[in-house]
């Protein structure tokens, strides 16, 4: 369903049951981008009234999610780290060209979204089959709902914004770099990395 290229390798969990702390501080850092990134949205394309909608629904749901993160990490009786970059974004971020329409580049930020949402669930599947501990694996299993349906709706404003075969192929291309990315990470004890 997600069209990944490449599955994260499933050895990637074991890395994060032994850094729950790290995982937990990486995630709550992941939704508060996604907030930004649907705030972002609203800014830089008000005339996308649908869109902008849309996004403020997201605004909400990422920030409860940060909540509930945040709210684990000190039920454990930890404070949020200290953010680190994301290599997985940034190398993602290298794709597209910079420049081109304000449509072009409204679905080459869609398309980013989507498949950032879209590594996130499958990353989250994993976590909700293999964690040791029921109550994380549940919550990831929650979560892995919702970022699915946050990557099917990224893509499909892509593609309703776009045109279809121009942003299908597009779509297409970005899986195959993103699965080149993925074949030097899953190493660490990050959502993406």
């Amino acid at each position: 369903m997600l069209g990944l290229k490449l599955p994260t390798d499933p050895r990637w969990v074991n890395i994060v049951e032994k850094n729950i702390e790290d995982i937990l501080t990486d995630h709550a850092y992941c939704e508060q981008k996604a907030t930004s990134t649907a705030i972002s949205l609203i800014v830089s394309f008000p005339e996308y009234t649908e869109l902008v909608q849309e996004m403020v629904a997201l605004v909400k749901e990422e920030i409860s999610h940060f909540k509930m993160v945040h709210d684990r990490i000190l039920a454990k009786g930890w404070t949020l780290g200290r953010d680190r970059k994301d290599e997985y974004v940034l190398q993602l971020l290298k794709f597209f060209p910079k420049g081109g329409s304000r449509t072009t580049q409204l679905v080459h930020r869609l398309l980013y979204a989507a498949l950032i949402e879209a590594r996130s669930c499958e990353r989250f599947r994993l976590l909700s089959e293999a964690l040791e501990d029921k109550d994380l694996a549940e919550f990831y299993r929650k979560l892995m709902v919702s970022e699915a349906n946050h990557y099917t709706m990224f893509l499909g404003f892509a593609r309703q914004y776009g045109d279809r075969k121009e942003v299908d192929k597009k779509w297409e291309q970005l899986l195959e770099y993103e699965a080149d990315i993925m074949k030097n990470l899953g190493k660490q004890q990050t959502i993406h990395g």
